[in-house]
C-alpha cells in the first residue's frame, strides 16, 4: 500500500530528502515557506500542496524539516497548527533541530490524539541527504519507533533510538556543539601554521593524520580554503543550536564553558557578517582580525588581505 507523505519545508536539507523519499515510492505533497515545486518533485510526482492542515487530516505520515523551535510550534501548534488536524494511527516525525522541551511538549500533545511521534533530528550535512545517508538521532516510544523505522531508513544509513523524546534534541545538540566547537579551533589551528611559515596544504595533511582529525576538519577545510565558508548552513542556525545546548546545561543544572565560549564567538561573527553568512564565517573573523587568509597558493586573497 502507497503510503499518504506530507512533506513541510524543503530547504536545504529537506529537499534531498523528499527526493528520496518520492524515489522510494511515497505518495508526497509538499509545503514550504516559499511557494511552488522544485522541477525535480514535479517530475517524482510530488503534488505542491497550498493547505497543509487539509493534507495533514488525510495524511499517513507528517513530516518537517524547519529551520528551528518557533517554525516548529508555529507549523505543528499555531492557529493553523497541522497536528491539530492528524488523525489517529497517523505519525508525526520531525528531522528539524529544536528544543528538548518542545519535543516533549509535542509529544504530550500527539499522544493525546492517539498520533505517532518520532523526534528524528538528523546529521551529515546536505551530501549525507542527497545519499540517504543520515544519521538520524530518535527519540520516541518502543513500538512507535519500531512501527514507523522503515521511513527514516530511506532517509538515512544510521538510526539510533536513543530513548524518550527530548533525548534526540540532546543527542544532535550535543553533536552541533562539537561541530561547532572544532570548526573554529580549526581556524586557529590553520592560523597557527600559516603564521609559522608552513604551507596549508602541509598544515591540513598533517591534521588528517593526527589524533586532532575529524569529519569536521575534512569538511571545513576545504570550504575555508576555497573561501565561500560552507553556505550550507548559516551563522544563525549556529547561534540557535548553540543557545539551545547550552539552555540544556543550564536545566541539567551547570555550565558549559568551551559551550559559552564558542556561543560568543559565533555571535560576534553574526554581528560582523550578518544571519545569513556561511557557518565558517567564524574563522573569516579571524582571518580579518589577523590579515591574513587561509588560502593554499593558488587561492585568491580578498581585498588587501595576503592569501597564506
Amino acid at each position: 500500500m502507497t503510503r499518504s507523505l506530507l512533506f513541510i519545508g524543503i530547504g536545504n536539507m529537506g529537499r534531498p530528502m523528499a527526493v528520496n523519499l518520492a524515489r522510494h515510492g511515497y505518495a508526497l505533497s509538499v509545503h514550504d515557506a516559499r511557494p511552488g515545486l522544485p522541477d525535480e518533485l514535479a517530475a517524482l510526482g510530488a503534488q505542491w500542496c497550498d493547505a497543509p492542515v487539509e493534507a495533514a487530516a488525510q495524511a499517513d505520515i507528517v513530516l518537517l524539516s524547519l529551520p528551528g523551535p518557533p517554525q516548529v510550534r508555529e507549523v505543528l501548534l499555531g492557529e493553523r497548527g497541522v497536528l491539530h488536524a492528524m488523525r489517529a494511527g497517523s505519525v508525526l516525525i520531525d528531522t528539524s533541530t529544536s528544543s528538548v522541551d518542545l519535543a516533549r511538549e509535542i509529544a504530550a500533545i500527539a499522544s493525546e490524539r492517539g498520533v505517532d511521534y518520532l523526534e528524528a533530528p538528523v546529521t551529515n550535512a546536505i551530501d549525507g541527504a542527497a545519499a540517504g545517508r543520515l544519521s538520524i538521532f530518535v527519540g520516541a516510544n518502543d513500538d512507535a519507533f519500531a512501527r514507523w523505522r522503515s521511513v527514516l531508513d530511506v532517509l538515512g544509513n544510521r538510526v539510533l533510538h536513543v530513548g524518550p523524546h527530548g533525548n534526540g534534541a540532546t543527542i544532535k545538540l550535543m553533536t552541533n556543539l562539537m561541530w561547532f566547537v572544532n570548526a573554529a579551533a580549526i581556524g586557529e589551528a590553520l592560523m597557527l601554521g600559516a603564521k609559522a611559515g608552513v604551507r596549508l596544504d602541509v598544515v591540513r595533511e598533517a591534521l588528517m593524520h593526527s589524533a586532532g582529525n575529524s569529519w569536521v576538519v575534512e569538511h571545513d577545510i576545504p570550504s575555508i580554503f576555497e573561501g565561500h565558508y560552507d553556505p550550507s548552513f548559516s551563522l544563525a542556525l549556529c547561534c540557535k543550536d548553540l543557545s539551545l545546548v547550552n539552555k540544556i546545561a543550564e536545566q541539567q543544572g551547570y555550565t558549559l564553558t568551551m559551550g559559552r565560549h564558542a556561543q560568543a564567538v559565533f555571535e560576534r561573527a553574526r554581528q560582523v557578517y550578518g544571519d545569513d553568512a556561511a557557518e565558517l564565517h567564524v574563522v573569516r573573523l579571524l582571518e580579518q582580525q589577523v590579515g591574513l587568509y587561509l588560502r593554499p597558493p593558488h587561492g585568491q586573497a580578498g581585498g588587501d588581505e595576503k592569501a597564506a
